[in-house]
């Protein structure tokens, strides 16, 4: 078998896969909404913090839409890669139609509003103050390819470090049942590091897609500030 048919979005046993995209929806939100319960209030707390974080790194301009978007980004993420490292259970994160779908939506959110609001604004933040005449085209070139690539960047982050994380424990699994004892113990010491690894990269990934769709969205907000 191919190791990387752990990540093929249909097979000949089961062909809706991309329907577990919507398990931490079902799982999470009603849970938000009860009024009391220690699920509840740890969720409480943890939106209280990302929001926190969010207005720090773009103090003194931020507005609460932005705050709840990437909130709920962070959210949704984070439950898909959770569920993607219980069994059986398909990986939709890491796929760049997942990733790329919501990197390209924001992308293309936030130079709609920054062209809308600001036209002057977001042309002038093609060139670094300071940047002499005869540097200013290639200035506004490496400028615009670096917009351009965001959503790329964001999305191959996303779904690459998932991809990588469960090629390791597929590899770390697969031999195990030809093991003898002793390495069987070793080996399955080692696949609990692992999952505690990929746990941690789940969320770190999340939160690293939230903070930097945060910042395109505040970079929206300050051209509008100074517009």
């Amino acid at each position: 078998m191919d190791l990387f048919s752990i990540f093929d979005p249909q097979t000949f046993m089961f062909s809706m896969n991309w329907a577990s995209a919507s398990f931490g929806v079902i799982l999470v939100f009603p849970v938000y909404w009860t009024v009391t319960g220690r699920i509840s209030r740890m969720l409480s707390m943890l939106f209280e913090f990302l929001n926190f974080e969010i207005k720090l790194s773009l103090s003194p301009i931020t507005t609460p839409v932005i705050g709840h978007l990437t909130i709920s980004l962070f959210t949704f993420i984070a439950m898909n890669n959770f569920m993607g490292l219980m069994p059986y259970i398909f990986t939709s994160t890491s796929h760049l139609t997942f990733s790329l779908t919501f990197a390209l939506f924001m992308w293309m959110s936030v130079i709609s509003a920054s062209v809308i609001l600001n036209l002057g604004g977001f042309l002038a933040h093609l060139v670094p103050t300071g940047t002499p005449a005869l540097l200013t085209p290639f200035m506004v070139l490496i400028e615009l390819v670096s917009n351009l690539i965001r959503p790329l960047t964001l999305s191959v982050r996303l779904a690459a470090n998932m991809v990588a994380g469960h090629l390791l424990i597929c590899l770390l699994t697969s031999p195990m049942p030809t093991m003898f004892t002793p390495v069987l113990m070793l080996a399955c010491v080692a696949l609990v590091a692992m999952l505690m690894l990929e746990t941690a990269v789940a969320v770190i990934q999340a939160y690293v897609f939230m903070t930097l769709t945060s910042l395109y969205l505040g970079e929206v907000n300050s051209m509008v500030a100074v517009k």
